[in-house]
């Protein structure tokens, strides 16, 4: 069945559907590229894998660092 030989009301109904449609896609997009929101994951997944840390191995690469900073400000110094 050709276009013209559909049913206006049909056609008013459907062209109001895909307008639906794609009004969700643009704003699943939308929402999907948004600064905030992609910051939003990235903190979220972030503290998830931190929350999975052993306390030991992150005070040991803590101090490393620190050690490591401390130890570049001395040299530094005494350049």
């Amino acid at each position: 069945m050709s276009l013209a030989e559909r049913d206006p009301d049909a056609l008013e109904k459907e062209i109001e559907r895909t307008r639906d449609a794609l009004a969700r896609t643009i704003d699943t997009i939308a929402d999907r590229v948004s600064p905030a929101k992609v910051t939003e994951r990235v903190v979220t997944q972030v503290r998830r894998e931190a929350a999975q840390i052993d306390p030991v191995v992150a005070g040991v690469g803590v101090t490393i660092l620190f050690v490591g900073i401390v130890a570049l400000v001395v040299w530094r110094r005494r350049r």
